[in-house]
């Protein structure tokens, strides 16, 4: 495996790029549904884990020189709008050797060369983990689909058995996550303090393991405790007094924290806007939990609003391990007792939400407090108002509130991301059937 560094965001290969195009591909259901509800609305390689996303690792180890994309039809148009590279578009597997890889790999333990003789790397259910495509054999396999590609690529490649780590599940990205920020720090090289850190100031731990990036701002009476792990506060960052930062963390551009107790584990994206307690989570980007409240071994989305007080809870009483509701219907065992909630992009909650342990928030969603832990799934799209998951006032109230929320901060909601969104709806449709109808069950019993 190539040694890495990590530059203006992204992982790149020391040893320069190589004249290949990674392939990631992220079509199948089964393996999709199991990052629900954070991969309604982005592939999978989009997640975060670390100080970076799982492309940015994957393309740095493979030293690929460009990528292309497959992904669900849905979200096509919209994530054309957000990368550069082909999406969906089978000329792409034509003309350059090719490294296809199923974007759950640990990129830490991808030892697969880029370059070389083709070959396909099967687990032990038969199960495509990556394909090394030499461009002289790309022609020979079907190029009417990736599907198809892929097919032909097992049936006519020579294969090799793979026994590569994947992630397999979104709370696999939480429990991994203060490991990967130590280990990405290492990677990228870099330490001292480069942007303003006002006095007075108190540093825990070796000044090594921190690095404050060129326009970071910290505040006086903050501190930064590396002596458990690294601590990296990005460009444009801004620490407000009475924050106490402890590594390993990774605070991302333009976020701010405002007298947070950031715990160790966290790694906050960009643009965020983070108050209360916050430990062992991510938090993708854009969004805000300015006020008290505990978050704890939790993966949120995009453009979430968690109202004053909301607290998730990520550990049981009887210290047993937790298990999540994927679809509202059958529980999943994370083998963990620490996993607190998994909140979709674009959910607001309001003052003195309850989150129960091993919690599913769906995307779209308006929760309401109740007093009492709420149930342990919500539904996308479900607005949940006195105890129950109701239809609310649709969609156009929701699309206008996330245009309203986007444009706050210089984003656009385009009429791509509305298609995608129209299309998570159906895909979401039947657990949210099934909760409204409960929910009028409920309210027609009182």
């Amino acid at each position: 495996m190539s040694a890495r560094s990590f530059k203006a965001g992204l992982f790149l290969t020391e040893k320069g790029l190589l004249p290949m195009r990674l392939v990631l591909v992220d079509r199948v259901e089964q393996v999709r549904s199991c990052f629900y509800p954070l991969s309604l609305s982005r592939p999978i390689w989009e997640l975060r884990c670390g100080m970076g996303t799982l492309k940015d690792k994957l393309l740095a180890v493979a030293g690929a020189g460009e990528a292309a994309y497959f992904v669900p039809g849905y979200m096509a148009d919209a994530y054309r709008e957000r990368v550069e590279g082909a999406v969906n578009d089978v000329s792409a597997l034509r003309g350059d050797d090719l490294l296809v890889v199923d974007p759950r790999i640990r990129a830490d333990d991808f030892d697969v060369a880029g370059t070389g003789p083709s070959e396909v790397g099967v687990d032990e259910k038969g199960e495509v983990v990556y394909a090394r495509i030499a461009k002289g054999d790309a022609g020979r396999l079907d190029g009417s689909g990736i599907e198809a590609f892929m097919e032909s690529a097992k049936a006519k490649l020579a294969k090799a058995a793979c026994d590569l780590k994947r992630y397999k599940y979104s709370w696999d990205l939480i429990l991994s996550n203060a490991e990967q920020i130590t280990a990405d720090f290492a990677s990228a090289g870099r330490s001292g303090i480069e942007g303003v850190v006002e006095e007075p100031k108190a540093i825990r731990g070796s000044e090594k393991d921190i690095y404050v990036a060129r326009g970071a701002r910290v505040h006086p009476m903050v501190v930064i405790d590396a002596e458990h792990g690294p601590v990296h506060i990005d460009e444009g960052a801004e620490i407000h007094p009475f924050t106490r930062i402890e590594g390993p963390c990774y605070i991302g551009k333009g976020s701010i924290l405002f007298g947070a107790k950031c715990r160790e584990g966290n790694t906050i994206g960009p643009n965020c806007r983070v108050g209360g307690e916050v430990e062992e989570s991510i938090i993708h980007g854009y969004s805000n939990k300015y006020h008290d409240g505990f978050l704890g071994h939790a993966y949120v989305g995009e453009w979430v609003n968690l109202g004053a007080l909301t607290t998730n809870s990520d550990l049981k009483n009887d210290y047993s391990t937790v298990s999540v509701m994927l679809d509202g219907v059958r529980s999943v065992e994370t083998g963990s007792t620490k996993v607190g909630s998994l909140i979709g992009d674009h959910t607001k909650t309001s003052i003195g939400t309850l989150f129960n342990t091993g919690s599913y928030v769906g995307g779209m969603a308006i929760i309401m407090a109740t007093g009492k832990p709420l149930p342990k799934f919500i539904p996308s799209f479900a607005w949940f108002v006195e105890g129950v998951v109701t239809k609310g006032f649709g969609r156009k109230s929701l699309y206008d509130t996330a245009r309203a929320a986007m444009g706050r901060r210089g984003c656009e909601w385009s009429a791509a991301e509305q298609a995608m969104w129209d299309g998570i709806f159906e895909i979401t449709s039947a657990g949210r059937d099934r909760a409204v109808k409960r929910g009028r069950k409920a309210m027609l019993g009182r």
